[in-house]
């Protein structure tokens, strides 16, 4: 099987895209009979750079359907299988996509970019929301040969091949645009990616001319990792023979038969010991939307109030986030309940503070919610990170023994090194109404978003100040307090904080029909006691 992969020349200037598209178009034409594969680069109908999505927008308007149609003319015309990258359109928006064509010049699959680059997102808003869901990866097979894809940024993200590899392909497309890494780097990666996929890797990019030490770099890599051709800075083609059901067996260890690298890995993979991955990982707290439903203290209607049950079941029934509430213990241990003490919630009594975990542990945390539950322990933050990092979005209520006094630095830093040990910094957020400990979570963890709650009776513009002053995100208005203060209290904090890119939630509504007026008034996140009836009405009301 001969194998080509095409590196055109690249230039800034947006203005000489027709002179570098012509060059792409006769490229097509000095493709032959001889070549069983043709493989060009990452957008390939965006020649040159596009600086603004209306550049992006010119380019594909002009050149897509000619560049199209010619690869599907050469695919039939060379008997060959031709890939190629470009903007393609889908119903719901512009997808960077790696198109395929038969022997025949049909279009018989497409793959689309998993990683996007932030001007992908935000400069040419291309269309992301599939990125944000779990996926197989893409496997096409044509004439008997099994076919994986990646698109540049794709290639970076080391911990996909384990899952490509487990479907066995005999070559990975990789159309690429990188314009950043040298030489070396670039060969680096497509052999590490070749090797631990074991499969052949065709990667096709763009030249930034002889005396670039970046870019470029256009090759085909052997399961073995052999760099079979290298175009380097070289414009035109690079082409290899191969036998692409030929991969490559290795010890599996010593003494062991020969084995895939996949296999003699996955012998004795530890998934738990990276960082959170696979179906349940939601999305990151800055990139979930809105409106939302905050489970307060968990499912606390049918479970034990910042028990793993009331948790565990919100995040069962899509609970886009939870709320729950941490004190620290006398040993310096985080435990996971409301109140500062024990009596409404346990057997036990007295300050959580004046009780060790081990003691705590000994008490029964279930019996006064139901005795179906009797003999539940106490959480630690552990406990909750360890079963629920990374599967919602974390409220998390720090309060300290008074509204103004700051908690101990050992309860923060404790908190702040279980979230990294969950990889969890993304996925949850601070809450606090007392402007001492707003201040020390600035100081100790600044990149973890920041709540401010109302520990008093403070107007609106007091509430959205302090979280300007303490770099909040987020405001969370609690009901007792604004129906005090009339029923415009909501609508001017809305706008007030909204006016200052702050999100607004609400403390609480557990009636479905008052949790729609909120969302209405422009509430982003509703904090409920009664999850399930309040998700479905909302749901309802975001469906309509």
């Amino acid at each position: 099987m001969k194998i080509c992969v095409v590196q055109p020349g690249y230039s800034l200037d947006f203005s000489r895209s027709d002179e570098f598209f012509r060059w792409e178009m006769d490229m097509f034409d000095k493709c032959d009979e001889s070549m069983d594969m043709i493989v060009f680069p990452e957008y390939s109908n965006v020649p040159c750079l596009a600086a603004t999505k209306a550049e992006m927008m010119e380019s594909y308007n002009k050149y897509n359907v000619p560049l199209m149609t010619k690869a599907a003319e050469t695919a039939k015309r060379c008997n060959a299988v031709v890939f190629i990258n470009g903007m393609y359109m889908t119903e719901t928006g512009m997808r960077n996509t790696t198109v395929a064509f038969d022997r025949n010049g049909n279009e018989v699959g497409q793959y689309f970019k998993r990683h996007l680059v932030p001007s992908e997102m935000y400069t040419y808003e291309l269309d992301k929301d599939y990125t944000f869901r779990h996926d197989a990866p893409t496997i096409l097979e044509i004439d008997g040969v099994r076919y994986a894809f990646l698109i540049c940024y794709d290639v970076y993200f080391y911990e996909a091949y384990a899952n490509i590899a487990r479907y066995n392909p005999d070559v990975i497309i990789a159309c690429a645009y990188q314009r950043s890494d040298t030489h070396d780097a670039l060969e680096i990666m497509a052999r590490f990616c070749a090797y631990n996929c074991n499969a052949y890797v065709v990667r096709s990019s763009v030249s930034l001319g002889q005396e670039s030490p970046v870019g470029g770099t256009s090759m085909i890599v052997a399961p073995d990792g052999k760099v079979l051709a290298d175009l380097r800075n070289e414009v035109g083609f690079a082409c290899a023979d191969i036998d692409p059901h030929k991969h490559y067996l290795k010890a599996a260890g010593f003494g062991n038969p020969p084995a895939t690298h996949h296999a003699y890995i996955e012998a004795g993979r530890r998934p738990w010991q990276y960082r959170p991955g696979g179906s349940a990982i939601v999305t990151p707290d800055h990139w979930m939307k809105y409106p939302r439903v905050c489970a307060h203290r968990g499912f606390s209607s049918v479970a034990p109030e910042n028990s793993l049950p009331a948790f565990g079941a919100a995040v069962a029934l899509g609970a886009e986030e939870i709320e729950f509430d941490l004190w620290e213990t006398k040993d310096g241990e985080i435990v996971s309940i409301h109140d500062s003490t024990l009596r409404r919630i346990s057997n036990g009594h007295g300050f959580v503070w004046d009780h060790t975990l081990a003691e705590l542990k000994e008490l029964d945390f279930g019996s006064k919610h139901d005795e179906r539950f009797a003999g539940l322990k106490i959480a630690t933050l552990d406990d909750v990170l360890a079963k629920f990092s990374c599967h919602t979005i974390m409220n998390i209520h720090i309060t300290a023994k008074d509204d103004v006094n700051p908690v101990s630095e050992n309860m923060i830093r404790k908190i702040v090194a279980a979230i990294d040990k969950y990889d969890c910094r993304r996925h949850c957020y601070f809450m606090s109404g007392n402007p001492a400990i707003l201040a020390q979570l600035q100081e100790m963890a600044p990149d973890i978003t920041r709540c401010a709650g109302a520990a008093d009776k403070l107007p609106y513009e007091c509430l959205v100040d302090k979280a300007l002053k303490y770099g909040c995100k987020k405001i969370q208005l609690y009901c007792p307090y604004f129906k005090m203060n009339g029923p415009d209290y909501v609508e001017k904090a809305i706008a007030k904080a909204h006016a200052n890119d702050i999100k607004v939630n609400l403390f609480y509504s557990d009636d479905p029909e008052e949790a729609v007026r909120y969302l209405e008034m422009g509430v982003d996140t509703i904090l409920s006691n009664d999850y399930q009836r309040v998700a479905a009405a909302v749901e309802a009301w975001k469906n309509k």
